[in-house]
């Protein structure tokens, strides 16, 4: 049993709520046990520099902690003047996962932003961010579909993340901060709704582990990934429906053009 009663292979309390953010495109306040974070997404008619005039849009994230998201407060990092080394390597993270799974060509000369603010951290801030900022940006782009700005919904496949790792002896799935403070291996897996893999971060805190163990790591990371994607989509309700429809549709017709040219 684990400190706070879960069995190894138990995700935390998740719930997600849309719009909490009302000037926002689109946001969520995610909840995961008591992990919490808000996550807006909104949409700018530019690009970086590099990308103007290509015809391409953009998908960037930042991220940020309440001083008092945490046992004893953090300084905030306005008021170092620079961001940190470990909050660089977050937004990095939130915005390489989310590009994964957009169609950038069909966002057209636009960038999203994903601003990502945890207001209390109790392990697994950035997979919540990641999954929290996924729904957010989804209505975001759902939004630009209704208004005739997009021809359709650009995301090909559902994505989430999550945190897995051995304490004591044991495999778990999606760590408290307590287990995570404590725990020999600690990784965190981003995975899309197809099972793929787009992001695998995991390092032996006190010793090396083996390739049995880091199987047993995914196989727990699918299963926790399968459940949120599960949340994402009764939260999203029918604009679920829109996501990765368009791929779908390119696949079965490059499917058919393969099939009649081998028939000829």
């Amino acid at each position: 049993m684990r400190v706070d009663g879960r069995t190894y292979n138990e995700l935390r309390k998740v719930e997600m709520i849309r719009g909490y953010i009302k000037p926002a495109e689109g946001s969520v306040l995610i909840s995961i046990g008591d992990t919490r974070v808000i996550c807006t997404a909104t949409v700018e008619d530019r690009v970086p520099p590099f990308l103007r005039n290509s015809g391409k849009g953009w998908i960037t994230a930042e991220y940020s902690m309440l001083p008092r998201a945490t046992q004893t407060r953090t300084i905030r990092e306005a008021s170092k003047g620079k961001v940190s080394g470990r909050t660089m390597e977050i937004q990095r993270l939130i915005g390489r996962a989310i590009r994964s799974v957009v169609d950038l060509d069909v966002l057209g000369e636009r960038t999203l932003w994903l601003d990502c603010d945890v207001i209390q951290a109790d392990g697994g801030t950035r997979t919540a961010s990641i999954t929290g900022a996924f729904v957010a940006m989804v209505d975001a782009l759902a939004a630009l579909v209704k208004n005739g700005t997009l021809p359709y919904l650009p995301v090909n496949d559902f994505l989430a993340a999550t945190s897995v790792g051995i304490v004591g002896d044991n495999p778990c799935l999606d760590l408290c901060y307590e287990e995570d403070s404590s725990a020999i291996v600690d990784m965190n897996v981003v995975m899309t709704g197809k099972g793929k893999y787009v992001e695998i971060q995991g390092t032996g805190e006190e010793a090396p582990f083996s390739s049995e163990q880091l199987t047993d790591l995914l196989r727990l990371a699918k299963y926790g990934v399968d459940h949120l994607i599960a949340i994402q989509k009764e939260t999203l309700g029918e604009i679920a429906e829109l996501v990765g429809k368009k791929a779908e549709e390119k696949a079965e017709m490059k499917e058919g053009e393969t099939a009649g040219g081998s028939s000829e």
